[in-house]
């Protein structure tokens, strides 16, 4: 569709949105942003300037995808994507139909979707298949990383000699929930490729969850934000209405505020100025109907109700117009006024949004509620998408009508795991309509406990709360055996945890306990209850219920249960201290889990993150990292999603101390971009810090990144003490040790601990926690307290028997020992740290001994051995990406040259001296013949990370292909 308005101005606008636009078809598209933010008040441009972009990278060889939100349609999942992906070639995309997880955003729904209608490549709403099949249910996170991957093949092909992809997105602040979910997805995890998103909105009609997502990218770098202002005087009358009479010219500015569209419609309407009517804008607009007649009208309202779906076939039913000569006849009329412009596929809009409003606003209710109903009727004549029926079925009901419920209900369940916002919505509007008597009160009840499902999935935990508040006093008195109160109790007492208000979660799980629930809501019950330690409860105080639980899993024969209550209670005894018991309930659990197939492990995703995480603090971390992919596949498919960032982080901190540095930074900002969703600042405040932790070791020293992203952590956490508030002050603590603020870091583990009996510290970490407080007391000059602190660790490593905390320890009484000026002894105890750490397998922490040991081994007279240490450890930290260590490393160069190393295949083959030592493996693999999954699997790397690792051996060699690569290889490896 061609836009008739012309282009005022703007050529500030233009030429950065031309140099975003070079820089992709250049090949540079790293350094530029990846999103643009066009923004400013409705009339003032945007959708124009939106227009003169795409004609600009189209005419650079870019393939254009183009979607609008619309104001009446902001409950149809993924909508805004769906219209823009409508223009797509289906050719482009046939390769990706197969995958179940990008149908929600090519066709808004989940399945196989057949096309249909007016015009079958672009299938406007949906498809006849659209309603159902076979297909499982398709999480939202999944959606996201999918259509991230199908951007990036998009804007990679070569079909009709493009290269590049431009999406643009307008009037987003009317998208739905779904589309800015997936636009946030994006901003924060750019597809990895020449992709380019335009955006355009009014500033003051955003949501703040919005503009809060594209502020942190422009914070960032990763969006560009013009703000659109009113057009200067001279501009605006010279190319709007360049004959008029300067004073009529100027007057007609004035009134409009330099806003186009305000200016255009004053000069069309020809009204006597300033004599403006009252009305405004819109008043202008609605005159421009009263020359219609009432069939034109009614055809004028059925395009404002159909909105993208103003077909000819849907129109003529809509609007109740016989025959389609009729109906020819009025598109003429109001197109030649301009009040309707022809779309792609056959299909017909009103000539801008703010008209559409008019029309739509001044439509006589019952009448607009008639047109709702007959477009509903056709949509479902013509097998469109239960969501887009659902729009107007909830926009034609008068009262209760179980017809309607029931297409709602339908929309409902087929958005409940991919857009549940719009699923909580459509549950909320059958609740309002469902009559309040006896005879419907069970099905109220199952429906808001329906809805509070959808909303804690779509992150509204409070709203969540609120309703399962409401709920429970509701069924306070209501018969047990239904298990509708002990389900409302057991997911309200989670939602309150997942809050961080585990007072008020214990309190309702005691109190549904102490009626002698049914053994099966017991079960569930008493395991929630297990859920609260070691939080605001001890392990202790809780063992009773969960091995009562577990006692009622057996009796039950419910496997899945007895596991989850099994990985409850190893997880009690490992925070606790006492890893002897732990391991046994450990292995128990594994072998549980391990026995049951994954359609028996559906509500098992958080038993394994307590599984994943007792191995890791066990120092177990294959077994760890093979649970947490297990709970992750799990929780992917099925949900609930704030589970995910559980099971993110652990494998996050595995990847960590067994030092894969990259992938651990992306498993941590893929849980913080699903904490961020939740609503749950406890749950961020544990994400966050784990990210610190993570980012320590993997930025150069004295980066103030990670001390900031702690600071936000405990900021969350605000007054609480629970774990993990006490583990953010924790990583605080540290942070500040690394940014060399040794008080802060003594007094936030002291806040951690709860005073100096350090009683809030997690008793199996505690060595680990109080190398800090030795660290820092030794900069501070006090000897004896880092003494008393040392010995503290020794004693608890002694008694925990796990090398990591072994580890610790060891690296406590070297930094003792090279305070009192004994660094020989001080590199001995070094050098043991290591061997304790490697025998756990915590790379990280083995570099970092070994290069803290080789100065002092040098200062001792050992400058071979120090070589050795040094080269050894700085190996390792660079393979695992850890820039504080091998810049620390840098610092303190050993004088000896290096030893001889060890016969190493993979560099003795592939020398190529200008790659790192992980960029040799992965060329290495590249010459086998390995893809980037493989490589991945094989290095335990992101396939991400094998890309970015690929794009600096290109750059870094001067190829451009695998063949290429392979082929430089084994040359280089033929070479002396």
């Amino acid at each position: 569709m061609v836009d008739r308005t012309p282009l005022v101005g703007r050529g500030a606008e233009l030429d950065r949105l031309d140099a975003v636009i070079g820089a992709v078809v250049g090949g540079a598209e790293g350094d530029a942003p990846g999103v643009v933010d066009l923004t400013g008040p409705a009339g003032m441009g945007k959708s124009r300037l939106l227009t003169e972009v795409c004609r600009r990278a189209r005419a650079r060889g870019l393939t254009v995808l183009r979607g609008r939100a619309t104001e009446y349609e902001r409950h149809i999942p993924f909508r805004l994507f769906t219209d823009a992906f409508a223009d797509l070639d289906p050719e482009a995309t046939r390769g990706q139909e197969a995958d179940p997880a990008v149908a929600p955003v090519l066709y808004g729904t989940t399945g196989a979707t057949g096309r249909t209608g007016a015009d079958p490549d672009r299938a406007p709403y949906g498809g006849s298949d659209a309603l159902g099949g076979p297909d499982a249910p398709v999480d939202r996170f999944v959606v996201h990383r999918a259509a991230a991957r199908m951007l990036t093949v998009l804007a990679r092909s070569t079909g009709g000699g493009r290269l590049g992809l431009l999406i643009a997105l307008d009037d987003l602040h009317w998208a739905d929930p779904a589309s800015l979910e997936l636009l946030d997805h994006l901003v924060r995890h750019p597809p990895r490729g020449p992709v380019i998103l335009v955006v355009a909105r009014r500033d003051r009609q955003t949501s703040a969850s919005l503009a809060a997502a594209l502020t942190r990218g422009v914070d960032t770098g990763a969006v560009l934000r013009l703000d659109l202002g009113p057009l200067p005087e001279r501009t605006c009358v010279e190319q709007l209405a360049p004959g008029l009479p300067p004073d009529r010219a100027g007057r007609l500015y004035a009134a409009s505020g330099g806003n186009p569209l305000y200016f255009l419609t004053l000069l069309q309407g020809q009204f006597a100025v300033p004599a403006v009517p009252a009305g405004g804008l819109g008043a202008l607009l609605l005159d421009e109907l009263t020359p219609l007649t009432a069939g034109q009208r009614r055809t004028a309202e059925a395009v404002a109700v159909l909105g993208d779906q103003a077909t000819a076939p849907l129109l003529a039913p809509t609007a109740g117009v016989a025959g389609p000569g009729l109906l020819d006849g009025h598109l003429a009329v109001l197109s030649g006024r301009d009040l309707l412009r022809p779309g792609p596929g056959g299909s017909w809009s009103l000539r801008h949004p703010v008209l559409r409003t008019v029309v739509y606003e001044n439509t006589e209710p019952r009448e607009r509620t008639g047109l709702h109903r007959r477009a509903a009727a056709a949509l479902a004549g013509a097998g469109a998408a239960a969501a887009v029926r659902a729009h107007h079925v909830e926009r034609a009901l008068t009262g209760w009508d179980p017809q309607a419920a029931a297409a709602l209900l339908e929309a409902a369940g087929q958005a409940e795991t991919t857009a549940p916002a719009s699923c909580a919505h459509w549950l909320g509007v059958v609740l309002g309509i469902l009559p309040d008597t006896p005879e419907h009160r069970a099905r109220r009840r199952g429906l808001l406990l329906r809805r509070a499902r959808a909303l804690s999935a779509c992150g509204e935990l409070r709203a969540s709360r609120d309703l399962l508040t409401s709920l429970v006093a509701q069924v306070d008195g209501a018969d047990p055996d239904d298990g509708l109160r002990a389900a409302a109790v057991t997911l309200s007492a989670s939602v309150e945890r997942h809050l961080g208000r585990y007072g008020e979660a214990v309190a309702l799980l005691r109190r549904e306990l102490s009626r002698a629930p049914r053994p099966a809501d017991a079960l569930a019950l008493g395991l929630e209850l297990g859920s609260c330690a070691p939080h605001v409860l001890s392990y202790d105080e809780v063992r009773e219920d969960v091995l009562r639980a577990f006692g009622l899993a057996l009796r039950l024969r419910n496997e899945p249960a007895a596991a989850g209550a099994l990985t409850t209670a190893a997880l009690g005894e490992t925070y606790g201290g006492d890893p002897a018991r732990a391991r046994r309930l450990a292995d128990r659990a594994a072998a549980r889990v391990d026995a049951l197939a994954d359609r028996e492990l559906v509500d098992l995703c958080e038993p394994l993150a307590r599984l994943a995480w007792t191995e890791f603090y066990l120092d177990r971390y294959p077994e760890a990292e093979r649970h947490a992919d297990r709970g992750l596949a799990l929780a992917r498919r099925v949900g609930p999603p704030h589970l995910l960032p559980h099971l993110l982080v652990c494998k996050a901190v595995v990847h960590m101390n067994t030092c894969r540095l990259e992938s651990a930074l992306e498993l941590s900002e893929e849980a913080e971009n699903i904490a961020r969703g939740t609503g749950s600042d406890e749950l961020l405040g544990l994400v966050l810090g784990n990210k610190a932790q993570v980012l320590i070791p993997y930025l150069p020293p004295g980066d103030p990144v990670p001390l900031s992203v702690a600071q936000e952590a405990v900021e969350l956490a605000g007054v609480r003490s629970s774990w993990w508030a006490s583990l953010g002050w924790c990583v605080l603590s540290y942070a500040a040790l690394y940014s060399g603020d040794h008080q802060r870091a003594r007094s936030a583990m002291l806040r951690a601990g709860r005073g100096p009996e350090l009683t809030g510290l997690q008793p199996s970490m505690r060595p680990l926690f109080l190398e800090a407080l030795v660290t820092a007391a030794v900069a501070a000059g006090d000897l004896q307290e880092a003494e008393s602190w040392a010995a503290r660790a020794a004693e608890d490593a002694a008694r925990l028997g796990l090398p990591s905390q072994h580890a610790s320890a060891l690296r406590s009484a070297a930094v003792l020992r090279e305070a009192r000026g004994e660094p020989s002894a001080a590199a001995d105890l070094y050098v043991r740290a290591a061997t304790e750490a490697a025998r756990s397998g915590a790379t990280l922490w083995e570099a970092q001994a070994l290069l803290m040991a080789a100065p002092l081994a040098a200062r001792s007279g050992g400058s071979r051995r120090a070589s050795t240490l040094w080269h050894r450890g700085r190996r390792l930290a660079e393979t695992g990406g850890s820039r504080l260590l091998t810049g620390l490393a840098d610092l303190f160069p050993p004088t000896a040259p290096a030893p001889d190393p060890a016969p190493d295949p993979a560099p003795a083959q592939t020398p190529l001296p200008q790659l790192t030592p992980r960029e040799r493996e992965i060329a290495a693999l590249v010459t086998e013949g390995l893809t980037t999954p493989a490589i991945a699997a094989r290095l335990y790397l992101s396939p991400r990370t094998v890309d970015t690792h690929l794009s600096h051996i290109f750059r870094k060699t001067g190829v451009t292909t695998r063949a290429a690569l392979a082929t430089l290889t084994a040359r280089s490896a033929a070479s002396p």
